[in-house]
C-alpha cells in the first residue's frame, strides 16, 4: 500500500496517498462502492442504525475517530445518526449539489472516505443529524474499567 501510519509520541500522522485500485483490495466491494465512489447504503441494512453498544464509531477505510456511541439517537430515517462528531477534524464538509438537493456531504477527516451527510433537523444540544451509511464505520466496544 502506498498509505503510511506513524505513531510518534502518542500522535497518529497518516498519510492517504492510495490509488482507487489499491483501495479496491482494502475495502469489501460494498465499502468500496460507498467509502470511495460516494454510493449510499440502502436503509435499514446497517446494524449500526439500531445497535445501542458503547464504544467508538471509526472509519472503516483508515481507522480514524469519528463518532462516540453516547451522541448516536434513533432519527428514524433508516442509517446510523450522531449529533455530533469526536472532534472538529473527524470531519471533512462539501457541498453536495447532486440528485436536484442542496445538502452538505460528510467525509473522513484523514482520507476523505464518503461517510453520508449531514443535515439541520437533529436533537439538541447541536439540531444536527449526521446521516451515516453504516457501512463506512467499524466499532470498538468499551471494555470494562
Amino acid at each position: 500500500m502506498k498509505y503510511m501510519t506513524f505513531a510518534l509520541a502518542g500522535l497518529m500522522f497518516f498519510n492517504a496517498c492510495i490509488s482507487e485500485e489499491e483501495w479496491k483490495k482494502v475495502l469489501t466491494p460494498e465499502q468500496f462502492y460507498i467509502a470511495r465512489q460516494k454510493g449510499t447504503e440502502r436503509p435499514w441494512t446497517s446494524p449500526f442504525e439500531t445497535s445501542n453498544e458503547i464504544g467508538t464509531y471509526y472509519c472503516v477505510a483508515c481507522g480514524y475517530t469519528l463518532f462516540k456511541s453516547n451522541t448516536k439517537f434513533e432519527s428514524g430515517c433508516g442509517w446510523p445518526s450522531f449529533f455530533e462528531p469526536v472532534s472538529k477534524k473527524s470531519i471533512l464538509y462539501t457541498a453536495d449539489n447532486t440528485l436536484g438537493m442542496r445538502r452538505t456531504e460528510v467525509q473522513c477527516g484523514r482520507c476523505k472516505a464518503h461517510l453520508g451527510h449531514v443535515f439541520n433537523d437533529g436533537p439538541p444540544p447541536t439540531g444536527l443529524r449526521y446521516c451515516i451509511n453504516g457501512v463506512s464505520l467499524g466499532f470498538e466496544k468499551k471494555t470494562g474499567e
